[in-house]
This record gives C-alpha cells, structure tokens and sequence, in this order.
C-alpha cells in the first residue's frame, strides 16, 4: 500500500484528493496538512511515501519548503500540486527536486499514475511539461526568463518581486546580507532588468504571484 500524505491550504481540495485514494485499496492517505510546517513535520516523521504539496499556503511557499525537504530528507517523493499553468512554475520545481507536477485540475486517473510513477522513484512528467523541458534544452529564445534562474535565485525572486528586503530576505533563507546582494545582481543580470519594480512587474505579467 502506498501511503500518502496532502498538503494543501484548501479543505474541498483535500478532500477531492482523498475522495480519489478511497477508491482503491492500493493508497491509502495517512496524514493531511494545510501549512508549510505541517508538511515539514510529514517529511521529517517519515510517514508516508510520498507527499502531494500545494505551492500556495499560509505560513510559506511550497517553494520553500521543497527545499528545506530536500535538505533533510532527499529521497521523499513530492508531488507539487498547483493552481498555476506549468510554464510558471513547474521547470524550477523539477530544477529543485521536485518529483512531479500537477495541476489540481487534472484528471483523477492522472494523479494515480502520477503518484505511482514518483513511488517507484521515477518523474512524472506531463506531456505539457514535458514540452517546456524539451524548449529549455533547445534554449528556446520564447522560454520564460525566469526558468533560467536556480532554485535559490528562484527563491530569491520571488521575495524581491513581492517586496522584501534584502534584510528581511536573509532573514527568512539564513543567508548574509551579502549573499541575498549576490544573487540578486545575478537574478537581474539573467534575466535583464534593472530594478526590483521590474521584477515585480515581470512576476505579475507571468502570474507568480499569489
């Protein structure tokens, strides 16, 4: 049986998803969150094989907190689960370990198969993401700006375009003042701009924000 844990802010969601699992004796969900912590507390205690997360939550990001599974529990399949169309999001999640990507929209059939295919240890790619990986090798001179960062620039962006500051930013990563400068100078020099309002306006012209 594979034992899945639900990460989402959204209640009728959640219960969408168990809805799907209940059908069949082969899932069965184990634990269910609404938070980043709690989604944290899951990977950390070790009780399920693979963990469904929502990107938008209350406390913090999916973002965030993939990468803080990542660094303490790497081989945990998570399965990010999103509102937004792939192309906003879903290359730099694969970038930051993410398992797979779905949108909450899709069909019930695809998320069995997607939560299989990261139980066996593999990605699931859809075909539409799997479309926007084939662009960025072909580097794609239509690829978004954005998909170009790594996972901590990405971080990083997406604190800037809402506003943070640089303080307030090393806060949040433990990073130094000096470092949230770095890559800050190196997020605008990939992606040309030149001031964080440029960000801000690049981020809502894509629809990453909340």
């Amino acid at each position: 049986m594979i034992r899945v844990a639900i990460c989402d802010d959204h209640q009728i969601v959640r219960a969408g998803f168990k809805q799907i699992f209940s059908q069949s004796d082969e899932f069965s969900v184990v634990a269910e969150g609404s938070t980043g912590r709690e989604a944290l507390d899951f990977a950390r205690r070790e009780i399920c094989d693979v963990l469904l997360l929502d990107i938008a939550m209350p406390d913090q990001s999916g973002i965030d907190t993939l990468r803080t599974i990542r660094q303490g529990q790497p081989d945990l399949p998570v399965l990010i689960l999103s509102g937004y169309p792939a192309q906003q999001y879903a290359l730099n999640l694969f970038k930051m370990g993410a398992n797979g990507y779905l949108n909450k929209e899709c069909e019930a059939d695809e998320l069995i198969t997607a939560v299989r295919t990261v139980f066996q240890g593999r990605r699931y790619v859809s075909s539409q993401v799997g479309e926007l990986l084939a662009q960025s090798f072909d580097r794609d001179p239509n690829t978004a700006l954005h998909t170009e960062l790594s996972d901590r620039e990405f971080q990083v962006f997406l604190r800037l375009a809402r506003g943070a500051t640089v303080s307030d930013i090393g806060t949040a990563l433990s990073l130094s003042i000096k470092t949230v400068s770095t890559y800050r100078t190196r997020i605008m020099e990939k992606m040309g701009l030149q001031s964080n309002s440029d960000l801000t306006y690049y981020a809502m012209k894509n629809n990453l924000l909340d």
